[in-house]
């Protein structure tokens, strides 16, 4: 017999009528067995609603951890690919910002050869000025010398009582050069 063609339930047990013979079972006894498998068939029911109902309950269950595996699998799929397009965001980052470094040590370089270049053009500037004025000055002391000789090689002017005389130099005073010399020269000379 199939499940779909019989059906029976524990009220069908109960009302099941076996009929009378002449050498029959035993009414009571069959009673009491009836109402034991009408029993028993009830609570198998019971049991096999119960575990239909934690079946139920399983396959709901494996579902949502179905569902949640897919989510995490996907989870840890998008969070592969956003960690590969973030390395290689900062990779490309990183060499770009390497380029701009280059670029701007050479720019730096390039103006400090430019600034030592010029540096270098007035330092010799002012060697030239420097050697320039050396000569003046020796030109100047020379000429200087010169006249010093030929004033001590030229007679001494008498005076005369009651001739006015130049008053003399203080000698604390320097004596004024016939030929003055620039400040900024004056300070090449000092070093």
């Amino acid at each position: 017999m199939s499940d779909e063609a019989f059906h029976l339930t524990p009220l069908d047990i109960r009302r099941y009528d076996f009929g009378t013979a002449l050498r029959g079972y035993d009414k009571a006894r069959v009673d009491l067995f009836r109402d034991q498998v009408a029993a028993e068939v009830e609570r198998l029911i019971r049991l096999n609603q119960e575990l239909e109902q934690k079946a139920k309950g399983f396959h709901e269950q494996l579902r949502a951890f179905r569902e949640r595996d897919k989510a995490l699998n996907d989870a840890l799929v998008s969070a592969q690919q956003l960690r590969a397009e973030i390395r290689e965001q900062a990779d490309r980052e990183a060499q770009l910002l390497m380029r701009e470094a280059r670029a701007q040590v050479e720019r730096d370089v390039e103006g400090l050869r430019v600034e030592a270049r010029r540096l270098e053009e007035e330092i010799q500037t002012l060697v030239r000025g420097r050697r320039s004025y050396l000569a003046q000055l020796r030109a100047v002391i020379e000429r200087q010398l010169v006249d010093i000789e030929t004033a001590e090689a030229a007679p001494t002017p008498q005076v005369t009582p009651g001739t006015p005389q130049a008053p003399a130099p203080k000698p604390d005073q320097p004596k004024q050069s016939a030929h003055p010399t620039p400040a900024w020269l004056d300070s090449l000379v000092k070093e």
